[in-house]
C-alpha cells in the first residue's frame, strides 16, 4: 500500500494551499497541484503563494506542479480543492494517472450547475469505486495556515476510512471529527455560502445584530429542510458542517462570501466586486444552483431565493429585504 504520507493536493487556491502547508506541517510529503505554470514557479522559487495565500511560507516539503500526472501517480493520499465548477473537468483528466484504492478527499464546497449534484454525486460519477471522504466546517485557509487552533468535520460513508483518514490529518492545530452524513455535510458547507451573502448585503446596508442574528438562524432553517429532503440527518445542522460552518462564513472578515455581499449592500456591482477580490466566491455560483434546486425539491427557500434575485436578475437589495419581511406570517417551525 501506497503511504497516506505521499499526499496530493489538487487545486492551489486559498484552501487548496492551506490543507497543503497543514499536510506538509504534520510529515507528509506533498505535490500541490495549480493549473498555471506560472503560479507553479512562483511557489517553487519563493515558497509562497502570493495570490492566495500571501504572507505564508511554504515548507520544504511541500512542492508544486502543474502536472496532474506528476502529482497523482505516486499518491498515497489526495484532497481534492479545486473550485466545484472544474471539479468534473479536472477529475476527468486526473482519474487517469490515480491509484486504484487511493483515498480522495474532497475539501469544495458547491451543487455542479449543469446537474444539481453535490460534489459526492461528481466524484461518484468519475472516479467510480475510489475511497471517498469529504471535509467541511468552520476553518479559513489562513488561519489553518498558521495553526489556529481549528475544528472541521470529515463525512464518508466508510466509517473506517474516515476514521483511518481523521487519524492522519489531525494535529494539535487541526481537531477532526468523523460522520456518515455525507449529503448534510455537503449541503451544508454548499448552502452557507449563499447565506453569507445575505448577510454581508446586510452589513453592507448598515443593518445591525438583529438582522445578521435572524438571516443566520433564518438560513439554517433553509438548508436544514433541503437536508432533510434529500436524505440528510438533520443533526449535521447542529455540528461543525452546518451551524459552525454557517455562523464563520456569515460573520468573519475573511469571509469572501460575505465580502461579496458587504459589497452588494454597498451598491456595487457583482463584475466589479469580484475583479476586486480577484478569488473565487463560491456562494455567486451556489444561489443560482441552490434557486434551480429549491425548485426542483419543491423547497421553500426565501432567503436563497432572493440572492439569486439579486446576483442573476439584477434585483435592489432594499427591496429584496422589504419582500423578505412582507411575507406572510407563519409558525417559526415552519
Amino acid at each position: 500500500m501506497v503511504s497516506l504520507k505521499k499526499t496530493a493536493v489538487i487545486g492551489a487556491g486559498s484552501w487548496g494551499t492551506a490543507l497543503a502547508k497543514h499536510a506538509a506541517d504534520i510529515g507528509h510529503d506533498v505535490l500541490l497541484w495549480a493549473r498555471r505554470e506560472d503560479q507553479v514557479r512562483a511557489m517553487n522559487d519563493t515558497h509562497v503563494n502570493a495570490q492566495y495565500l500571501p504572507g505564508i511560507t511554504l515548507p520544504p516539503n511541500l512542492r508544486s506542479t502543474s502536472s496532474l500526472e506528476e502529482a497523482l501517480s505516486d499518491a498515497g493520499l489526495v484532497l481534492s480543492v479545486v473550485p466545484s465548477h472544474t471539479k468534473r473537468e479536472v477529475w476527468m483528466e486526473g482519474k487517469k494517472y490515480l491509484k486504484s484504492g487511493v483515498p480522495v478527499m474532497s475539501a469544495s464546497k458547491g451543487i455542479e450547475l449543469s446537474t444539481l449534484h453535490l460534489m459526492s454525486d461528481v466524484l461518484h460519477e468519475v472516479l467510480g469505486d475510489q475511497p471517498l471522504a469529504f471535509l467541511a466546517g468552520p476553518s479559513f485557509a489562513k488561519e489553518v495556515a498558521v495553526h489556529a487552533p481549528t475544528a472541521v468535520v470529515l463525512a464518508s460513508k466508510d466509517t473506517d476510512l474516515a476514521r483511518r483518514l481523521q487519524k492522519e490529518i489531525s494535529s494539535d492545530w487541526l481537531r477532526t471529527y468523523v460522520s456518515d452524513d455525507v449529503v448534510g455535510l455537503e449541503l451544508g458547507g454548499a448552502l452557507k455560502n449563499v447565506i453569507a451573502i445575505a448577510c454581508g448585503i446586510a452589513d453592507g446596508l448598515g443593518f445591525g445584530h438583529n438582522t445578521r442574528a435572524a438571516i443566520i438562524t433564518r438560513g439554517l432553517a433553509e438548508i436544514t429542510r433541503m437536508a432533510i429532503k434529500m436524505g440528510g440527518d438533520p443533526l449535521t445542522m447542529a455540528g461543525l458542517g452546518g451551524m459552525g460552518d454557517l455562523v464563520l462564513t456569515c460573520t468573519g472578515d475573511l469571509s469572501r462570501n460575505r465580502r461579496v455581499g458587504i459589497g452588494l449592500g454597498q451598491g456595487k456591482k457583482l463584475s466589479e466586486i469580484l475583479t476586486e477580490m480577484g478569488q473565487v466566491a463560491e456562494g455567486v455560483r451556489t444561489a443560482q444552483s441552490a434557486h434551480d434546486l429549491a425548485n426542483r425539491e419543491g423547497i421553500e427557500m426565501p432567503i436563497a431565493r432572493q440572492m439569486y434575485c439579486i446576483l442573476y436578475e439584477d434585483k435592489a437589495p432594499r427591496t429584496s429585504v422589504l419582500d423578505l419581511m412582507r411575507r406572510d406570517l407563519k409558525h417559526e417551525k415552519n
